[in-house]
C-alpha cells in the first residue's frame, strides 16, 4: 500500500484532502501543528495526527497542503528527511515555478490543481450546485504536471490527484510553465481581475440608482448567455449593438498591451509576490 504523509492534513485544503483520502487505497499519515487543525481533523472526521518524523518514516508520498509562503520553509525542513524516490507533491504552480522546492534530482516534484467546477454543468443535485470550489460535491475538472522526476511516476500522480481533487472529470496534463500561466496569469490576474471590475461596475449602476436585485439579476443573466456564445458552449452570434459596444468598451476598459501580463517577467513577478 502507498503511503501518504499529508502535512497541513488539519486546515482548510487540508480537511478536504483528508476527507476525500478516506476509504481510498492510499495509507495516510497526517500531520498539523495548530491545536484547532487537530481537533477539526478529530471532530469532523475521527482522525488523529503524528508527529512529521513519523509520517516521513517510510512514506511514499508527501503532499504539502500549506500555504504557498510556506512552501519553501517546510520542504526545505522535510527534505533532509526525505528518501531517494519520494515523491513531493504541492497544491499550486507558484512556489515550484519560483525555485523554493529542494535541489534534489532523487526526489519526484508533481504539482496538481483543480480547474473547480465548470460554469456550464449538467449538475443537478442541490450539494453538487451549491459546491463552487469542488473537491465535496461537484464534478471537476484539473490539471497536473510531473516537475521532476521518472515517467512512470506521473500515473502515481495522477491517481492521487483524482482522490484529493474528486469527482473529476478530465484531467490535464501541462507543465508547470503553463500551469503558472494559467494561474495567477489567466486565472487571477486577468479573470478574477476582470470580475472585479465587473462587480465595480454593478455598484456604480446601484449607486446612480437601479435596485441592486435588478442590477445583480441583470448582470449575472448576461454573463450566463454572453459567456456562453463566447466560449462555445452554445452557437449564436451577437447582435449588431453588442458588436458595437464591445467594440467601442474594450479600448476604454484595456490597455492596448494588456496581454504582456503573460509575459515570462510579468509572470514570474506575480509568483514572486504571491510567495
Amino acid at each position: 500500500m502507498v503511503s501518504i504523509a499529508l502535512f497541513g492534513a488539519g486546515g482548510k485544503m487540508g480537511c478536504r484532502l483528508s476527507k476525500n483520502l478516506l476509504g481510498s487505497r492510499f495509507a495516510v499519515r497526517h500531520v498539523e501543528v495548530s491545536d484547532a487543525g487537530k481537533a477539526r481533523l478529530k471532530d469532523e472526521l475521527g482522525l488523529s495526527t503524528m508527529s512529521a518524523d513519523e509520517a516521513l518514516d517510510g512514506a511514499d508520498v508527501v503532499i504539502l497542503a500549506v500555504p504557498d509562503t510556506a512552501i519553501g520553509k517546510v520542504a526545505a525542513t522535510l527534505e533532509p528527511k526525505l528518501k531517494a524516490g519520494t515523491m513531493v507533491i504541492v497544491l499550486d504552480a507558484a512556489a515550484p515555478f519560483a525555485g523554493h522546492l529542494p535541489a534534489r534530482p532523487d526526489l519526484t516534484y508533481f504539482v496538481t490543481h483543480p480547474c473547480h467546477p465548470p460554469i456550464f454543468n449538467d449538475e443537478t443535485d442541490p450539494a453538487a450546485k451549491r459546491d463552487f470550489f469542488g473537491g465535496i460535491a461537484a464534478k471537476q475538472h484539473i490539471v497536473s504536471a510531473l516537475m521532476q522526476g521518472p515517467e512512470e511516476a506521473y500515473a502515481l500522480g495522477e491517481e492521487i490527484a483524482k482522490v484529493i481533487w474528486a469527482p473529476v472529470m478530465r484531467s490535464h496534463r501541462v507543465t508547470v510553465e503553463q500551469m503558472a500561466l494559467l494561474e495567477p496569469g489567466l486565472s487571477e490576474t486577468v479573470c478574477a481581475s476582470l470580475l472585479s471590475v465587473m462587480r465595480e461596475a454593478m455598484d456604480e449602476c446601484v449607486r446612480r440608482g437601479v435596485p441592486k436585485e435588478a442590477a445583480r439579476d441583470f448582470l449575472l443573466g448576461h454573463m450566463n448567455v454572453l459567456g456562453a456564445v463566447i466560449f462555445e458552449e452554445t452557437p449564436g452570434v451577437f447582435s449588431d449593438a453588442c458588436n458595437k459596444a464591445i467594440e467601442f468598451g474594450k479600448p476604454v476598459l484595456m490597455r492596448d498591451d494588456w496581454k504582456r501580463v503573460f509575459e515570462p517577467q510579468e509572470i514570474a513577478d506575480s509568483i514572486r509576490r504571491i510567495t
